[in-house]
């Protein structure tokens, strides 16, 4: 009897320390609709979508994100996460209510007409008739990402990549993927913002530094960075300090990647 009772506390215990360094335990549904606060705008084509339920449910599955560090590192790796994928998705303008910086996932795929992001790749070579353009919070786009994506997640994305704009939970683990995963010479945006990264002497030769700035060229270097300010980065930079500040977390500094050379160059 003692043996059950001590193994019943001991499982307690345990439930109430993983409540305790879940995402949840910092972002609560009243914060998450305070931080994306016209996500569910008539005006957004993802009215509905993308649900707190579905947001705290995919990062269970990446046990370490929004977990790691104390708690003001924790808060800077979901408000920098947030703010990313909010510029992916954003329907805000100059003059927006609320500032532009309130107007996160208002979509949940690419607009207009986009190509269909198929190349060539062996490993991971694209379904007849599939396309593989943006989707989801981070935009996941060609069919080198939706595959190893799918892979990690437990989902054919290669053959049914639309489950990432029909299925919330799909839809956020699969920036949660790309948030998590290091893409060589890249590091992962997780690292950098916990402080596991350390930049190589060809990073510093690139002046690319730890801080937002450097997830900035993980995500999209290519385009943003090494081009001095340009509204794309100062648009990640704003929802990064807005959520910050209703997080109550200092955003640090290197915020910018205006003279970063991108990855690989």
């Amino acid at each position: 009897m003692m043996r059950f009772w001590l193994v019943s506390l001991f499982c307690l215990f345990c439930l109430k320390f993983a409540f305790a360094q879940d995402v949840g335990a910092l972002v609560s549904k009243n914060l998450f609709e305070r931080i994306l606060l016209h996500r569910n705008d008539a005006n957004c084509p993802a009215k509905g979508f993308y649900t707190y339920e579905a947001f705290i449910t995919a990062t269970r599955a990446f046990g370490t994100f929004g977990t790691t560090g104390d708690t003001n590192t924790r808060k800077k790796e979901i408000a920098a996460f947030l703010a990313q994928t909010s510029h992916e998705t954003t329907g805000g303008w100059a003059t927006a209510p609320d500032s532009p910086y309130s107007w996160g996932y208002c979509f949940k795929q690419e607009q207009g007409s986009p190509p269909n992001y198929c190349v060539a790749n062996q490993q991971w070579p694209c379904a007849p008739g599939k396309s593989y353009f943006g989707r989801g919070p981070i935009q996941i786009s060609y069919n080198y990402n939706y595959g190893p994506a799918g892979r990690a997640i437990g989902r054919d994305l290669l053959n049914n990549p639309d489950l990432v704009a029909n299925d919330p939970v799909v839809s956020f683990k699969t920036a949660l993927w790309f948030w998590m995963t290091p893409q060589q010479p890249k590091p992962s945006a997780h690292d950098v913002i916990t402080g596991r990264w350390t930049p190589s002497a060809a990073d510093l030769a690139a002046r690319r530094v730890p801080g937002f700035g450097v997830i900035t060229n993980i995500v999209n270097g290519g385009i943003e960075c090494n081009k001095g300010s340009n509204a794309q980065m100062q648009s990640r930079i704003g929802f990064y300090r807005r959520y910050c500040q209703i997080l109550g977390v200092d955003p640090g500094n290197n915020l910018d990647c205006a003279s970063q050379r991108p990855f690989g160059q």
